[in-house]
């Protein structure tokens, strides 16, 4: 997973974004020339975005940049990760640096997820 500032992140092409809204259906968009899927976090304790970017991922099939912005603080990146997104712009509050540290923290986990569909005692 990427972590981006705010400069990239505003410097973004908006030809090739695709910006929901965390109550928007992911199964009713078209993704034609989309390059990069902007989710949104408006509070820390609001989870939509990370069901959008698992049917993202898993249903429609996007391959794509799906990027968190918004509330998003270093201790949701590995979930995000295990979810599907790819890069995240972090809270103006938070580390970039220990975000980068703490996505490298753990080797394996023992659950499938998106980056490894087999459970650790599968593998």
């Amino acid at each position: 997973m990427q972590l981006i500032s705010h400069a990239q992140h505003t410097a973004l092409p908006h030809q090739h974004t695709l910006t929901l809204a965390n109550d928007a259906n992911p199964m009713q968009q078209a993704f034609e020339g989309i390059q990069t899927i902007v989710l949104q976090f408006p509070k820390f304790t609001d989870g939509r975005a990370f069901s959008q970017a698992l049917m993202l991922r898993r249903r429609c099939g996007f391959e794509g940049d799906i990027r968190a912005v918004g509330d998003v603080l270093i201790d949701q990146l590995s979930q995000m990760q295990r979810c599907g997104f790819s890069s995240a712009v972090l809270r103006a509050d938070q580390d970039l640096e220990k975000g980068r540290q703490l996505l490298t923290h753990f080797t394996a986990f023992y659950q499938a997820d998106l980056t490894q569909p087999k459970p650790l005692f599968a593998r």
